[in-house]
């Protein structure tokens, strides 16, 4: 048993989801449909739980699901994914500053679902209106992590982790005039939080961060 399946061109690694509690996730761009369609058809054969591949565009996705049929597409998100996770007992926050802030969001709150987490998604309570987060305040306390997603200077998570408990994932979005710098100025904000254990995750990730709150879940579970 080698843990992975040679393709030749590829080596999908088959042993993931004994290691980790999902199968490896595959990275559409760059790769051709019918790439994408033979190592998901590897992955969904070695495995039991669900199988993703994110970033992918509507013309790959139609011709993936062509190949690889019983699978959904969530366009904003520009995920796929087969299988249904079986649900955990863990609810995140999906928190969104602005609806510039959209697509982010949708990705972390598809991939979180696709996954078994249970998703609560708020939208546009960005800090220059800081009554509109003060009025779901207790909503996203009620969640078991939240995921905070800002451009421009990136406020957001630290508010948001200053008022509840829950572990907070940030994450930068490339959303912004010229000196936000495609994301950059919000990243460091993030990073320089002066609220205490604010985890953050890559510009534009939803999903790395709706991976993160799973890590949580099955360490909590």
């Amino acid at each position: 048993m080698t843990g992975f399946r040679d393709l030749g061109w590829a080596r999908p690694d088959i042993d993931r989801e004994a290691r980790l509690g999902l199968p490896e996730v595959v990275y559409a761009p760059g790769k051709e449909p019918a790439q994408i369609a033979a190592v998901v058809s590897s992955l969904l054969a070695a495995n039991a739980g669900p199988v993703l591949a994110t970033r992918v565009e509507p013309g790959t996705a139609q011709a993936v699901l062509a190949a690889v049929p019983d699978g959904v597409h969530e366009p904003r998100a520009k995920l796929l994914h087969w299988r249904a996770a079986a649900p955990m007992a863990f609810t995140v926050a999906i928190v969104a500053a602005g609806t510039s802030d959209g697509p982010v969001a949708a990705e972390a709150a598809a991939v979180a679902r696709a996954i078994g987490l249970t998703v609560d998604e708020i939208h546009d309570v960005g800090v220059a209106g800081v009554h509109r987060l003060l009025a779901v305040r207790d909503r996203i306390a009620a969640a078991d992590a939240v995921v905070c997603i800002a451009g421009m200077e990136g406020a957001l998570p630290s508010v948001v982790a200053g008022l509840v408990a829950a572990p907070v994932i940030a994450v930068p979005t490339s959303v912004g005039y010229g000196a936000a710098f495609d994301g950059v100025t919000a990243l460091l904000a993030m990073l320089s939080s002066c609220a205490a254990g604010v985890t953050v995750v890559n510009i534009d990730s939803g999903f790395a961060a709706a991976m993160a709150a799973h890590r949580i879940a099955r360490s909590r579970a």
